[in-house]
This record gives structure tokens, sequence and C-alpha cells, in this order.
């Protein structure tokens, strides 16, 4: 299995990088040739991996502002890119070292020779030439040059970035190697979990302050309403407000679902296609502010909130919002932000002119107990009319259990369980994935149960709210195989048969067939025998179901009512069969004599 899961999750990562290949402006096709030719092909996703760090740990959305901090080329005192985080007060100084193959990418370790060429020291201390006398290159003069202008350079510190692999050191011995400075390494694992995932799920860069401006030049008595309300969670201040949509759309556009957090679903994509479209033409359409009538308006979560209508600008104010989540309105907020992506290279700001959306802040200000935050927040979600219906299953998909289960798959079996609706739509929008790669929640669970010998149970309806299996019961690593098995199998026969037809008992009971007949103990070999195997097996199953239903059948009688006739009937209960011990022995017998 480690080599499908290798190729799964790196050729994600190529996507990724490919994409942001594709995103550098024709003046830079040098740097980032769109070619097939393997050397440069690596030339430029090389680069592009520096700016993929840079775009999911600082949210630089643009690619020339992401350029302007690599430095990758001659004479670059052994450092690839840097970052002046003036919020932290970090300056970053990244080394990284891409690999050409999956296998490289996951085994081959970074030289120690390349982390002790880092000039970080020499380059602080204002040197103009490395250790040989070789003049830096413009980008780390650049570097020196930025440094040398924060005027709160003293309460800065340095900390050193390795995008490679990199074990056995110690952090006191990896201190040394780059001159005293604190490092983080992001291996292949960490890059999967903390690069690749985040940016397939739109959670890449966290909200922490949030500054919104408003328009105050059609606000008679101040820009918003207050009231402190208590609650049994604590107490808590409301604020409602008119917020002009081009500012909600900037905020998605940036902070996309991680700050839907708490919402129970992320963008729906064509599943709200409705709405979304009404929402879009109501924008983009009108030149006036039906929108702020028509709109249900959005509701957002915050630690503490700030407002200033005396900015020294006539008809401004500024809204500050600490540690935000979304967790009603986020189809608006995420459709306004699609908007506002759309025409960012036109004239943006007239296509949202005048037009501005409701918000609703609920400031939590006693939120040091967890716990009660979470209860309110799904109070308030399960409370609040939404536009487009939250159903059952939504409710639970913020649940610690969803979330461990998907993080398990995902590190263990490259696998992308949809716990909350839409939430890898921006994925797919980018061409990172493709939907079909999407394992959808109820689906996950069909293919548990009937992969593990409980055909019937697969077949129930709103499975994922109903089942009530642990995690541990959920992560039994041989239930799991079959399970991952079973979802190649499925994906195999739902390409081979109709993918849109709704899925029949027969179906999931070949899917167990498969798993006990087929189920190679290395799982990597599914590719090449998947295919032939389930031929294999649908050859002889409308014979095999016909022996055994004749050998098991049952006659029995029913009376008439009305007329008091009694008839035989013959009946047979495939669920009951599949489901038992027998099902398993009747099928290696039958195969092994007929078929195998």
């Amino acid at each position: 299995m480690e080599a499908i899961l290798r190729m799964t999750k790196y050729q994600t990562l190529i996507n990724i990088l490919d994409t942001i290949v594709k995103e550098a402006p024709a003046s830079m096709n040098k740097k980032y040739p769109r070619t097939v030719d393997p050397e440069k092909q690596n030339q430029s996703r090389a680069r592009a991996f520096i700016h993929l760090y840079l775009k999911v740990n600082f949210g630089l959305l643009n690619f020339k502002e992401r350029e302007h901090f690599i430095t990758d080329g001659s004479y670059d005192g052994g450092i690839d890119g840097y970052y002046i985080h003036s919020e932290s007060k970090t300056i970053f100084f990244i080394q990284s070292k891409f690999r050409m193959t999956d296998k490289n990418f996951e085994s081959k370790q970074i030289d120690l020779t390349e982390i002790l060429v880092m000039d970080v020291n020499r380059i602080l201390d204002g040197e103009s030439t490395d250790e040989e006398g070789n003049e830096y290159n413009g980008k780390i003069k650049q570097l020196q040059r930025e440094i040398s202008s924060i005027d709160d350079i003293a309460r800065y510190s340095y900390q050193v970035i390795i995008l490679a692999n990199l074990k056995d050191v110690k952090p006191s011995d990896l201190r040394k190697l780059t001159g005293g400075f604190a490092t983080t390494v992001f291996d292949f694992h960490r890059c999967y979990e903390d690069l690749v995932f985040p940016v397939i799920s739109g959670t890449f860069y966290q909200a922490s302050d949030l500054r919104i401006n408003i328009d105050l030049s059609n606000k008679n008595a101040g820009s918003k309403i207050s009231y402190t309300v208590l609650t049994d969670k604590g107490e808590c201040e409301i604020t409602v407000l008119f917020v002009p949509t081009i500012e909600l759309g900037r905020i998605m556009y940036k902070y996309k679902n991680s700050i839907l957090k708490y919402n129970p679903r992320s963008y729906l994509g064509h599943e709200g296609k409705k709405v979304n479209n009404a929402i879009k033409e109501t924008i983009i359409e009108n030149t006036t502010n039906e929108f702020a009538l028509f709109n249900n308006g959005v509701t957002m979560l915050s630690d503490e909130t700030y407002i200033n209508e005396r900015i020294g600008q006539k008809n401004k104010a500024q809204l500050i919002v600490k540690n935000p989540q979304i967790i009603n309105g986020g189809q608006t907020s995420y459709t306004l932000s699609r908007i506002y992506e759309e025409n960012i290279e036109n004239d943006v700001e007239k296509v949202f002119q005048s037009k501005e959306v409701l918000v609703k802040i609920i400031t939590l200000l006693e939120n040091s107990n967890h716990e009660n935050k979470i209860d309110l927040i799904k109070n308030i979600s399960n409370a609040t009319n939404q536009q487009t219906p939250v159903i059952n299953a939504d409710k639970i998909s913020n649940d610690e259990l969803q979330v461990k289960i998907q993080k398990h798959l995902f590190d263990n079996y490259g696998l992308l369980y949809e716990r909350k609706r839409g939430e890898f739509a921006d994925g797919i929008f980018n061409g990172y994935i493709s939907e079909k790669s999407i394992l959808e929640r109820n689906l996950f669970f069909r293919l548990f149960y009937c992969s593990n010998g409980k055909v019937k149970k697969a077949r129930e309806k709103k499975l994922f709210i109903r089942q009530d299996l642990g995690f541990e019961e959920l992560t039994d690593k041989e239930s799991l195989d079959n399970s991952y098995y079973g979802f190649l199998c499925f994906k195999k026969m739902n390409k081979l048969n109709n993918p849109n037809q709704r899925v029949d008992l027969n179906t999931y009971a070949k899917i167990r067939a498969m798993t006990i007949l087929f189920k190679p103990d290395i799982i990597d070999n599914y590719e090449v025998n998947i295919e032939r195997d389930y031929k294999i097996l649908n050859n002889g199953w409308k014979n095999f179901l016909e022996l055994f239903q004749n050998s098991y059948v049952n006659t029995r009688n029913r009376i008439n009512k009305r007329t008091g006739e009694i008839k035989e009937y013959q009946s047979f209960n495939y669920s009951k069969w599949f489901d038992s011990s027998q099902f398993e022995k009747d099928l290696l017998e039958y195969y092994k004599k007929n078929i195998l």
C-alpha cells in the first residue's frame, strides 16, 4: 500500500505545484518553463515548492508577491527564500530540496553540507560576499536592505525552515549546523499534512486579526447596533452592522475554509448551485443594493471585536475581529469570494460597488472554556435559519471522531474523506484533485460495513449519523485495509458500470466477494489485478447466486384473507446470506471449483 499512498499524495503535490507554475507571468518563462522536459520541469516545480510554503504559512496568494521572496539562484548564500513576518516579529530563512520522484521525495535526505552552506550569519552581519569572495545575488542584497530598514529590528527573532527530509539529527545539533538558529523541518510527512492537505481543503491560512473597512456614507445612526446577552454558556456581545460585500469577498478569497472551521458545511458548489447563482446574479447584474434586502446575512463568531468610526477618513470606519469564524452564511461568503477572484484582475471594486450584506458578530466575552464555546456554536448553528438547509449529518461533521477519521484516512491511505460537505471544493475548483477522488462520508461507512461482512447494514439510510462505531473499531488495520480495498473495487466497478446508478445490495455483495476472493496481501497490486478480478467475479456471479438460491430457498404458505385460499411461495433472504459465514464458504467453494 505504501507505493499507492506515496503516489497518490505525491501526484496531488505535483498538481498543486504545476498549477502554481501556470500562475507565473510570461516574463518569467525562463524561471518557470512550461515544458515536458524533465529537467526544466523539475526546475519549475522546485521553485513552486517554495511558493507553496509561502502561500500556506503566510497567506500570500499573489504569484508576484511570493516571487519577491524567492532568492534561489547563483550566489544565494545557501538561502532559497525568506519571509519577514511583522506580526510574529520573525524572519524566516528557507532552504529547500525538492525531489523529482515520489520515492525520492519520501526517502532521500538532505545532505548536511547543504545546511552548512547557509550564510545566514554573514548575511545578517551585512557582508556583501560569501567566504569565497563571491558577490551575493540581487535578491540576497534585497533581503539585507529590507532587514536594515526594520525600525524595531531588536524585537525580531530568526528561524531556519528546511523543506526536505532530515532524520536522526537532534534539534540541538541542527541549531549548531544552522549557525545557532531555531530550525523547523518540513519532511515529507509534514509536507503532506501541513502543506498539501490544507491547500486542497482550503484551510491553509488562519485568520487572527481581521480588519474590515466599513462605509458610513448611508448610515444615519452610526455603523452598528450592539447588545449584551447572558447565556448559560457565559456572556456574549452581539454587534449587528452592514458590511461592504467586497470586504467579505476579499476575506474569504484569502482565508477560505479556515474561516469556516465551525460551520457545519463548507462551500457546496454544484450542490448549492441555485442559491449560489442567485447570489452571483444579484451582485453582478445589479448596480443598486438589492443584495442587502434579499440576503439573510452572515453570522460571525469572535473572541474580541473592536470598531472605530473616527479613523481620519470621511464616511469610513474600521472593524477588527479577533479569531473570526463564520458559523452561518458560509455559502454567501464563499460565493462572494468566487466573484472577487474572477474579477480581481479587472475592475473588482466596480462589481461590488455600493452592495452590502448584514453581518451579525457574536463576541464570546468568556471564551476560556473550550467545551462551552463549542456547545454554544452548535446551538447557534442549529437555531439559525439558512438559505441552503443544514441536514442532520452536517451537524456532526465537526465532531472529534470525524476529524480524527479524516486525518487517519489521509495519513495512512491518502484518502480524502469528506466529513463536511463541500470542504474539498477549492481543491477541485483549482484542479489539484478530481471530484472522483473524494470519499463521501456515507459511502465510507457503507464500504466499511460491506467489505467487513455486514452487507445489509451497508444499505441502511442515513448511515453516517446512525453508525455507532468508535475510533478504535473504525481504524482497526485489517478492517480498514478491507475498506480501502473495497473503495478501490467500488471505483473500478462504478467506472465499468453506469456511475450514476443507485448502489444496490448486489453491488455491495460483490465488493464483499471481491474482498474475500481477491484482496491481495499487498494492496499496491490492485491497479494491475482489480479489473481482471472483477471480470472473473462477474463471469460466475449469476450462476453462483442461482445455484445457492435454489439450495437455500424456503417454501412458505400465504393465506388469502378474502378467499381463505392457501398458496405456496418460495423466498430467499439474500441479505441474511450475504452477512453469514456460510456465504464466504459457499463463495470460496464455488469459485475455486468452477472459475479460479
